[in-house]
């Protein structure tokens, strides 16, 4: 019986790419692999043609041969054993180990940590030094992270020759397993350590110095590179990551690097103009309020803001005036705001242009209205 052309049993066209037949391989072998079809003569004849397909023109030398030669290249010396000199199982290990258990070998990192940290705005603006304690798994001091007893050393598994890997046999193939004795550590704590029980690590709360940098905000994220959980067996520490949040301020609301705040003056001072006592983070400054100043007026206060994290110059404080109506007033001063008011409307002057210019809005609104009905009769 002829053979199939390789590239027809893989699917693929002449000018496939190594990634593209690794990719066909990958789906058919899953399809008639022998473990998933128990007994399917079919399947494992259909199985072993796309193994020789593959090992053919998963090799550079072999597949331009077979181009040249067809399937009469393999009479001039290149049948058996796996493409450039690579056992099959090998390959099949490298497409498959995901499904049969492919273990990572050797002590693991230590896992990354992570700290919600709160802060003042006065602590985000200017920086700080905070002190933490954290929670976590440091390494053994009595046995430094090997696990063993003090004087001793941990064994080389056996079974796995410190791979932390064993091959299986798998039908008609071999596949590496993460190994069952030491659990894909390489090595074995024959004589353990009485302090840690041969874990290498120990519970413990660990007291950080945290360095705030100036100008953070609220989603920063620090990280401490090697202060996170110790390894397994003395592998290296994972990383801490202080994530911050910054707590409402009583005065001030932040934007970036510019910070918010509402000042309430009296209408007196509001009319009349004045200066006021503004608070800032660096302390008191004067603000002078000039005559009528109306409500909601903004002003900016250069470089009293927050610095920028990574420099730079810092933003601006922007100081909203708020006038304020008084209350509680005694007979005798609200006599004497009437007697203003009677005042104000004895000349000609316009003291009151928004008042003014918003009734007069309001006329005009009620003309249109009036006017639109009278249309409609």
């Amino acid at each position: 019986m002829s053979k199939r052309d390789y590239y027809e049993t893989l699917g693929v066209a002449r000018n496939a790419s190594e990634e593209e037949l690794k990719k066909a391989y990958r789906r058919m072998a899953m399809k008639y692999h022998p473990d998933r079809n128990p007994g399917d003569k079919e399947s494992e004849e259909t199985f072993k043609e796309l193994k020789e397909a593959y090992e053919v023109l998963s090799d550079g030398r072999k597949r331009a041969a077979y181009d040249q030669f067809g399937h009469n290249a393999a009479q001039g010396g290149f049948g058996g054993g796996g493409p450039g000199g690579m056992n099959f199982t090998d390959i099949f290990g490298d497409i498959f180990g995901d499904i049969f258990g492919g273990g990572r070998a050797g002590p693991q990192r230590g896992a990354d940590l992570r700290y919600n940290l709160e802060v003042s705005l006065e602590e985000a603006v200017f920086g700080s030094t905070v002190e933490l304690t954290i929670p976590t798994h440091v390494a053994c001091n009595e046995c430094h992270g090997s696990g063993a007893r003090k004087g001793a050393s941990p064994a080389t598994c056996k079974d796995c020759d410190g791979h932390g890997q064993v091959r299986m046999q798998q039908g008609f193939f071999t596949v590496q397993q993460t190994c069952p004795t030491c659990r894909g550590q390489g090595r074995l704590i024959l004589d353990p350590c009485g302090e840690c029980r041969g874990k290498g690590r120990r519970k413990q709360n660990k007291k950080l110095s945290v360095k705030i940098p100036a100008g953070v905000d609220t989603g920063d994220r620090i990280r401490l590179g090697g202060e996170g959980e110790a390894g397994e067996n003395g592998a290296h520490p994972g990383d801490l990551y202080v994530q911050i949040a910054v707590k409402q301020h009583p005065i001030f609301e932040r934007d970036g690097t510019h910070l918010h705040c509402e000042v309430p003056i009296s209408f007196v001072a509001a009319a009349i103009g004045g200066e006021l006592d503004v608070p800032t983070l660096n302390g008191r400054v004067k603000l002078k309020i000039p005559a009528e100043t109306q409500s909601g007026k903004v002003f900016r206060l250069r470089g009293m803001g927050v610095p920028p994290v990574r420099g730079g110059s810092p933003g601006d404080l922007l100081c909203k005036v708020m006038v304020e109506t008084p209350v509680n007033l005694t007979a005798k001063q609200k006599e004497l705001l009437k007697e203003f008011e009677q005042t104000l409307s004895t000349n000609n002057i316009n003291h009151s242009p928004r008042s003014n210019s918003w009734f007069d809005r309001v006329k005009k609104f009620f003309e249109d209205v009036k006017f639109s009905e009278s249309k409609k009769r």
